[in-house]
């Protein structure tokens, strides 16, 4: 029997099912967010977040979701939130 050592970024079974429940999470938790916003997503809106694996940019659009007027505008370039609130500690 071996012993085996898990190291973040080794890519293992375990950390690759992880972060795909992470970003499962993080997808429910945009798609929440913009129901309860009362803002209409369309299917290509809805099929571009669900379809996105990347953290980071799961986390923009999660960050640009709480503030932004249309669904489209969550998924634009730019700062998430403006540089005066993301400055502060």
């Amino acid at each position: 029997m071996s012993i085996g050592t898990h190291f973040p970024g080794s890519g293992t079974l375990v950390e690759e099912k992880y972060l795909e429940g992470k970003a499962e999470g993080k997808v429910e938790d945009i798609l929440r967010v913009l129901k309860v916003r009362g803002l209409t997503v369309s299917d290509s809106v809805h099929e571009r977040i669900t379809t996105c694996t990347d953290l980071d940019t799961l986390t923009a659009w999660f960050d640009r979701s709480l503030t932004a007027t249309t669904a489209e505008d969550v998924l634009k370039e730019g700062p998430a939130l403006p540089a005066d609130v993301s400055e502060q500690p």
